[in-house]
């Protein structure tokens, strides 16, 4: 019998829509990729008696349960202690886990409050699951050859406890089905049914399968495969993704979960190159994605949002006689302000994106339209994208094919 898991995600947060629940699209996709089925989703608030109720009617019809949440030291934080009392066992302290809670609170200068003590208390027999990115440890409570699986809330916390202890608890356990992988293209500059229409002849074919994904300025195509073995599900998987990436490769920005600012930074790094930047119709989003990467100061030199066209000419240099033959939006105008930056900030690369982000149209310009320009001591790159969407899908899309610009410049493609 292959085995079978249900997730319980704790918070009246998540039942009332404060917080996105984005541990389902997580634990299910990993979950399934290991072969083990995912039977069912139930969220339940900070309530003791529900959440016993929740948990009892899951330990009758699945092997594994997870639990995501409500492992915090304030009085409304349950999930181990119901767990306690659904299994009638006794809560026990954890002195390495305590220390563990009292360390991280001493390398932040601050020492740790009472009620922390609480989150260093498990169910007896527990097998404790150290917790390296915050103060809230998970565990695993074996019963009847079953297994109930305690997380944290924080997607940050429960991925990396999950990669890094329950993936290889999972992995020692018999019955697995079918094992799946996966490959996924994040796509900007084109719309769903335009992705769809170049590989057509590629969808259909059931086992490795293509499927589509649509965020705000972001089509993604994913690609998974299924075999006996992940040796089976990946082959499968690499064959087709060949094929997509080279009919998809101009419009293809990052890969899996990839983060393109990360890797335009370490190509920088490499390169020993700086880059500035110059946003009109994105207003900062692109210096924003790339300053959030750690260590950012050392290629990235800074930025001008030149929204208005007075902006445009009077920091960054571009022309009047520009502004006034070809209007703001367009391809001389993201030329000017990408050699503009580079040459005012002084970087080894100036970036520059000017464009009608919407809803209404701009100098007669349609919604969508947007230019790109890059400027380097090489030379000058520069494109003209239709992004379709709403405002925030174009802004998006703009950041990613900027970006995209700019990684394709320095791995000199």
């Amino acid at each position: 019998m292959r085995l079978q898991a249900e997730i319980i995600f704790t918070g009246t947060e998540l039942l009332v829509g404060e917080v996105l629940n984005s541990h389902a699209q997580y634990l299910g996709r990993r979950l399934t990729e290991m072969g083990i089925e995912v039977i069912q989703h139930t969220t339940v608030g900070d309530y003791w008696g529900r959440m016993g109720l929740v948990l009892l009617q899951a330990l009758e019809r699945s092997d594994l349960i997870f639990i995501t949440g409500g492992l915090g030291p304030t009085i409304d934080d349950l999930t181990k202690e119901t767990v306690a009392e659904v299994l009638e066992l006794d809560m026990k302290l954890d002195e390495a886990s305590l220390q563990a809670i009292k360390d991280y609170f001493a390398k932040r200068g601050m020492e740790m409050p009472t009620n922390n003590i609480k989150q260093a208390y498990f169910p007896e027999g527990a097998r404790i699951l150290p917790n390296t990115r915050g103060t809230a440890p998970g565990a695993i409570v074996e019963v009847d050859k079953k297994a109930i699986i305690i997380l944290p809330g924080p997607p940050w916390e429960l991925e990396t406890m999950f990669e890094n202890y329950v993936v290889s608890y999972l992995n020692s356990l018999p019955h697995r089905g079918t094992l799946c992988t996966s490959k996924t293209f994040k796509l900007t500059g084109i719309g769903e049914s335009s992705v769809q229409e170049l590989i057509d002849d590629l969808c259909g074919m059931g086992n490795p399968e293509i499927a589509f994904l649509v965020q705000p300025g972001v089509v993604e195509v994913r690609i998974t495969g299924q075999g006996s073995t992940l040796e089976e599900a990946s082959s499968l998987v690499q064959n087709l993704s060949e094929q997509v990436r080279r009919r998809l490769f101009q419009y293809i920005f990052a890969e899996d979960d990839e983060k393109i600012e990360q890797v335009v930074g370490q190509l920088l790094i490499d390169a020993g190159l700086t880059i500035a930047v110059a946003e009109s119709c994105t207003g900062g989003l692109i210096e924003a994605r790339l300053s959030d990467i750690p260590g950012a100061s050392r290629y990235l030199v800074g930025g001008v949002v030149a929204y208005n066209s007075r902006i445009k000419e009077k920091i960054l240099g571009v022309p009047s006689e520009i502004l006034e033959q070809f209007g703001a939006v367009s391809r001389q105008t993201a030329i000017a302000m990408a050699e503009g930056v580079r040459r005012e900030l002084g970087s080894s690369i100036g970036l520059a994106v000017t464009g009608v982000a919407g809803p209404t149209s701009s100098e007669g310009k349609p919604v969508g339209l947007v230019y790109i320009a890059l400027s380097s001591p090489t030379g000058i790159c520069f494109r003209e994208y239709r992004f379709p969407g709403e405002r925030k899908a174009i802004r998006n899309g703009t950041v990613n094919a900027a970006l995209k610009m700019a990684k394709h410049f320095l791995q000199g493609k």
